[in-house]
């Protein structure tokens, strides 16, 4: 721990998330794209001039926790004050295509200081699909434009020819220009802010290391109250969107006193479709798991991390080799190794972590091949898990994603689509003591011809529920009210209409031992069907 005292500390960590945040109100504020302005799939965050990240807004747990791979990535680029890299390359520092990343070092008195950092989903950067998300992808060449760091400002000036290499290969140009322009707006005011803290009496080098001195001791205590030994849990992928085999996924946990090391060892080989996971986004789902099981109010930030070790062979689906596509990988596959790595955690700490929850971001892409077309994305909230003293939450996102739902009003405004309904699930919640929370569905209708694809999980195997508590429902995909693949993309005619009926979260405990009163509760409410008995 650093000589700062406390007070100060606290001062100071503050002022780094309240810059963090305010990055991510400039970025949702400046962007014209629904999937960042209206559902904020985004994050932002600063880094030290070592590349560990100093704060965080509280955004998306997929993007934040890989980040750290695209400073890296970066910094092996030795970059300069007044330049600003761009990249999405899952092999150098992204995550998976569509999430464009934006690094501006930070030099307030000419030397790096540290970096700003912005990541926000682009609604398609090119590709063989409108949205960039085929379900059928085999190569990621298939996917869109692979972009590895390259500078998109100099001396604080927009490389043009950068700017339209990029714009000449994606859909939807006015968009993606203008959200790329609301990313760097925003490392430019985190450039601001941090400017106006080393104008301060505290060394900053001297405040980032004490942030994240603190977080590790926190984490370290969290993580040495939590008994000694191995655990391990394994759960399967419903396919790959080439074949419809399940793929396992296996983990060992070894917690040893204050660290944790996650081995994934006994996990598939990397599959030839688009589920893949890249080591970046492995790490990030093992990172949210350990954040969940301990204590919430530890600053976010490099020191919650490095008591955590994440081993993945080289060659397997959480950490494959180029030219794998992986686009499914970073918003399916990481929801997987959200619960297998919750799973085997509950062994260490019984009765403590809630049932499953959906386990997909049910993710849903609609586009058409125009010049000028539009592209709708959007993931689409689920169940939550039923704890073990309350009832799960219903229709929320779950996992390594955080995003709001895009309004009916934005949708019908902004596209060509049409609402026809937007509810909770009854019944779809699992049964139990307590009970899950419920899935939604959502139908839409096209009113042109359009390209439909939709990477789902929990179609197959149910989200589990805990101590004798009942699964929840499984998740649906129509379209045209004919039942459609977990992974699926179709051409389809004006006047389709797409329902994704999304899953529900498991119950906790035995039904029998739910309180009558609960159960009448949850049929005056319309959440059930059946008061009377256990279902």
């Amino acid at each position: 721990m650093s000589d700062i005292d406390p007070a100060t500390l606290e001062i100071l960590r503050n002022r780094l998330e309240g810059v963090a945040e305010e990055m991510g109100r400039v970025l949702v504020r400046g962007a014209y794209s629904p999937n960042i302005k209206e559902r904020r799939d985004c994050s932002t965050a600063l880094f030290d001039a070592d590349g560990r990240m100093v704060a965080q807004a509280e955004h998306i747990p997929v993007h934040l926790g890989a980040m750290p791979e695209a400073v890296a990535a970066v910094q092996d680029r030795d970059p300069a004050p007044g330049e600003a890299y761009l990249l999405n390359d899952p092999f150098a520092g992204g995550t998976h295509l569509p999430d464009v990343t934006i690094v501006s070092p930070l030099a307030p008195d000419g030397d790096v200081l540290g970096y700003a950092v912005t990541r926000a989903h682009h609604a398609d950067v090119g590709g063989g699909t409108p949205g960039s998300m085929p379900a059928g992808a085999t190569e990621i060449y298939q996917e869109g434009l692979r972009l590895p760091p390259v500078r998109l400002a100099v001396d604080g000036e927009l490389v043009e020819d950068v700017l339209n290499l990029l714009l000449g290969n994606v859909r939807g140009i006015d968009e993606r220009r203008a959200d790329l322009r609301a990313q760097l707006a925003a490392n430019e005011r985190a450039a601001t802010r941090i400017a106006e803290l080393a104008d301060g009496e505290t060394d900053l080098t001297s405040a980032f290391d004490a942030v994240i001195d603190y977080s590790a001791t926190r984490m370290h205590g969290e993580l040495a109250e939590i008994p000694d030994g191995r655990y391990t849990a394994t759960d399967v992928l419903e396919g790959d969107g080439v074949t419809d085999e399940d793929v396992p996924v296996e983990v060992c946990v070894e917690v040893d006193g204050p660290s944790v090391e996650v081995d994934f060892t006994g996990t598939a080989a990397q599959v030839a479709g688009n589920m893949n996971a890249p080591l970046a986004v492995a790490k990030s789902a093992v990172y949210f798991a350990v954040r969940a099981v301990t204590d919430p109010e530890i600053p976010p930030n490099h020191g919650c991390y490095a008591p955590v070790e994440v081993h993945a062979p080289e060659g397997s689906l959480l950490n494959p080799q180029p030219p794998a596509a992986v686009v499914g990988g970073n918003v399916e596959t990481s929801q997987r190794i959200t619960d297998v790595v919750l799973a085997a955690f509950a062994e260490a700490l019984p009765g403590e972590l809630p049932a499953q929850g959906q386990g997909t971001m049910n993710n849903l892409v609609v586009g058409d091949r125009g010049a000028d077309g539009f592209t709708y994305y959007e993931t689409i909230a689920g169940g939550f898990g039923a704890r073990p003293s309350m009832d799960g939450m219903d229709g929320v996102q779950v996992g390594m994603t955080n995003t709001l739902n895009t309004p009916v009003e934005s949708i019908e405004t902004e596209y060509p689509l049409r609402v026809d309904r937007y509810a909770l699930r009854p019944d779809s919640g699992g049964d139990g003591q307590f009970r899950g929370g419920l899935g939604i569905e959502r139908a839409i209708t096209v009113k042109t011809d359009a390209v439909v694809s939709l990477l789902t999980e929990r179609r197959r195997h149910p989200p589990a529920g805990a101590d004798g508590g009942e699964d929840g429902a499984l998740g649906e995909n129509l379209i045209n009210g004919s039942t459609v693949g977990a992974k699926t993309t179709r051409e389809v005619a004006a006047g389709t209409t797409v329902t994704v009926r999304t899953p529900g979260g498991g119950g906790y405990g035995p039904p029998a031992d739910r309180n009558p009163a609960a159960r009448e509760r949850d049929r005056r409410d319309g959440k059930t069907t059946d008061s009377d008995s256990p279902r």
